[in-house]
């Protein structure tokens, strides 16, 4: 581990002189509860992913009992990677998530490779995904008896994306009474779709739920296609590591950082099992593979006249989801900011409503700009999955692998929590058999993906290693930054506390007129 994660392990208490510094100016609260971290981990994870991804999992499983296994396992091992994170959260007690442990165990190249992705792939294709997982579930009901026109749906995910940017940089008050609303829309979803799948069994439609019919395959059975059914089944799974973006805001986060994760993932398994239990209900896997949208099929046959709650509930999810993933990513690109691994305008807050507009800003039109590209290469929403679900396996083995260097690296480096390493390990195989078999199976498509890593090495050499650049440049750089700060009304958070000691303060009555 860098010498920086050693001395963040080991930094004293602060300066106690009476005299306000400029970093305790800035310094994160630790407000975070147990019930408020669950409500982090379920809120991230449960997005779109359990109304698009159905259909993407049975179509490779092959077969609905295959299915069910996938969805229980991806739960599982989703849980053993959690087990993993949680030792690194607590043993590098710093917001950032995996980026911050694979930028101390391995370096900077790491590092940003990891930021690098999160910029150019990760975060943008998921804000797509979720935004046209939105709008086509919204203007289904207007277009019963034809497809979504896919220049509207576009446009309503880019208003969608638009809207949400706004509210987030207005007020960090606004964008979490958001968050609450629509996540209790989501769950308020799946509880519906529960509720009717148990009535259904009740009333004896189980008929591809019985052990003889549930493993009849409708394809060859195929370990490469099986490898896809779990990637896609990631997808719905993604945002499992959120909590360790904001660590350093756990109160004790030792004991509640596991036991968010012992709560809410178990959940989160449950209630994935028993909605895709649900669907076969009131649906057969030629019907499921058939429809685009999963929840609003399974709502048309058994609501009737009611069928435009579960559009409307959906889109309430997927609307909500475009929101956290908004907000975590702008402090993720916020945190790689104040690295010095992105420019240093996205490292500033707005003078008055203290939110990163900057970053805000990149990380919407990153989304766009990116989403367009990939929407030009391919308009199927499952194979923007298989390219987000490849790429984000791809660093969290690399990120668990740190979890063992570290180990070897730093054996006396104490650690609050420390788990057998069998875990990784069993992670890490699952990891490999995944990653090898999806490179088989698509390999374009994880082609592409690891064409976005490695074209991160010039960008770090140029942008990060060379310290050495024509002052022209920086000269220029500068003065963007300058018209930058200007246009959004920002400043660095040491310059504010500089220029106005009482900045928090300030929040606070800006939040209150909010």
């Amino acid at each position: 581990m860098g010498d920086g994660a050693r001395q963040r392990a080991t930094e004293g208490p602060p300066s106690q002189t009476g005299e306000k510094s400029t970093h305790s100016a800035v310094a994160l609260k630790k407000e975070i509860g147990l019930l408020s971290a669950c409500g982090i981990i379920v809120g991230n994870i449960i997005g779109s992913g359990i109304f698009v991804s159905p259909k993407g999992v049975l179509e490779n499983a092959s077969s609905v009992g295959v299915a069910f296994i996938v969805w229980i396992g991806t739960g599982v091992i989703t849980a053993i990677g959690a087990l993993c994170y949680a030792e690194l959260g607590v043993t590098i007690p710093k917001s950032g998530g995996d980026y911050s442990y694979v930028n101390d165990i391995f370096g900077g190249l790491v590092g940003f490779l990891r930021l690098w992705i999160a910029v150019l792939a990760m975060y943008p294709t998921n804000q797509a995904v979720v935004a046209l997982t939105f709008s086509n579930y919204i203007l289904h009901p207007l277009f019963p008896a034809c497809g979504v026109p896919e220049s509207g749906s576009r446009l309503l995910a880019a208003l969608c994306l638009l809207l949400l940017t706004w509210v987030n940089c207005s007020s960090v008050r606004w964008a979490t009474r958001v968050q609450d609303a629509f996540t209790t829309g989501k769950l308020l979803a799946l509880a519906l779709i529960i509720t009717m799948g148990i009535v259904q069994i009740c009333k004896g439609h189980f008929y591809w739920l019985q052990p003889g019919h549930a493993f009849e395959p409708f394809q060859e059975y195929d370990v490469g296609r099986l490898a896809l059914a779990f990637l896609q089944g990631s997808f719905a799974y993604a945002g499992w590591n959120f909590l360790n973006y904001v660590t350093e805001e756990l109160i004790d986060p030792y004991r509640n950082l596991p036991r968010a994760i012992f709560i809410s993932l178990p959940l989160v398994t449950f209630v994935y099992a028993f909605a895709n239990m649900a669907y076969v209900t009131a649906m057969s896997p030629q019907e499921l593979l058939a429809s685009n949208a999963v929840a609003v099929t399974f709502g048309e046959r058994l609501l009737g006249v009611m069928s435009w709650i579960m559009p409307v509930s959906v889109a309430l999810s997927t609307f909500g989801g475009v929101n956290g993933s908004l907000f975590t990513s702008s402090r993720l690109f916020f945190a790689g900011a104040r690295e010095g691994h992105l420019p240093r305008l996205l490292a500033m807050i707005h003078v008055d409503r203290c939110t990163p507009i900057p970053a805000l800003l990149f990380a919407a039109s990153s989304s766009d700009c990116i989403s367009t590209l990939l929407m030009l290469c391919t308009s199927d929403i499952y194979t923007l999955i298989n390219y987000v679900g490849f790429i984000n396996y791809l660093f969290y083995g690399v990120t668990v692998a740190g979890q063992i260097v570290l180990r070897i690296k730093e054996p006396d480096l104490y650690r609050p929590i420390k788990i057998s390493l069998a875990w990784p390990v069993i992670y890490l195989l699952f990891w490999a058999f995944l990653l090898g078999f999806s490179l088989y199976k698509e390999p374009v498509v994880c082609g592409i993906g690891l064409a976005i890593l490695t074209s991160g090495v010039p960008v770090y050499l140029f942008g990060v290693y060379w310290e050495a650049k024509p002052k022209s440049f920086i000269y220029f750089v500068d003065r963007m930054t300058h018209l930058g700060q200007k246009l959004c009304q920002v400043v660095y958070p040491a310059e504010a506390g500089k220029r106005d000691s009482g900045i928090e303060e300030k929040c606070e009555e800006s939040e209150k007129k909010f």
